[in-house]
C-alpha cells in the first residue's frame, strides 16, 4: 500500500511543479515539456532518477521526466555497446514501445472523435 503512495506522492508531486511553472512563470507548455524531458535526462544520464524510480515507480517512470530517463538510460546502454552511433540509436530503441503505443493510441482516438473547426 505505502508503494502505491509513493507512486501518487511523486507523481503529484511532479504535476505540481509543472503547474506552478504555468502558472507563475511566463513559460509556454511546450517549454515546460523540453524542460521536464530534459531534466529527466539529464538525472538518469548522472544516475540520480534511479533512486526515484525506485522509490515511488509509476509516479516516476510515468510523467515526462520519466521519458527524459528512458532515453539517457538507452542512449548510455548503446552507446556502451556499439559505442560512439549507440548515442542516436539507443535513446529511440529505449523509447520504441512507448512511441509506438502513443501513436497507436491517438490513431485509434482519432477515428472515434469528431473533428471540429474552432472558431
Amino acid at each position: 500500500m505505502m508503494r502505491y503512495w509513493n507512486a501518487f506522492f511523486v507523481g503529484g508531486l511532479i504535476c505540481v511543479i509543472g503547474q506552478l511553472l504555468l502558472s507563475l512563470t511566463r513559460l509556454t507548455p511546450p517549454r515546460i515539456l523540453v524542460l521536464f524531458v530534459t531534466i529527466g535526462a539529464i538525472l538518469g544520464g548522472l544516475g540520480l532518477y534511479e533512486p526515484l524510480v525506485n522509490f515511488a515507480g509509476a509516479g516516476a517512470t510515468v510523467p515526462l521526466t520519466g521519458f527524459g530517463n528512458t532515453l539517457a538510460k538507452g542512449a548510455i546502454s548503446e552507446v556502451q555497446q556499439s559505442g560512439l552511433i549507440g548515442a542516436f540509436t539507443g535513446s529511440l530503441k529505449a523509447a520504441a514501445g512507448g512511441i509506438c503505443a502513443a501513436v497507436l493510441f491517438a490513431y485509434i482516438v482519432s477515428l472515434a472523435a469528431r473533428s471540429r473547426t474552432k472558431f
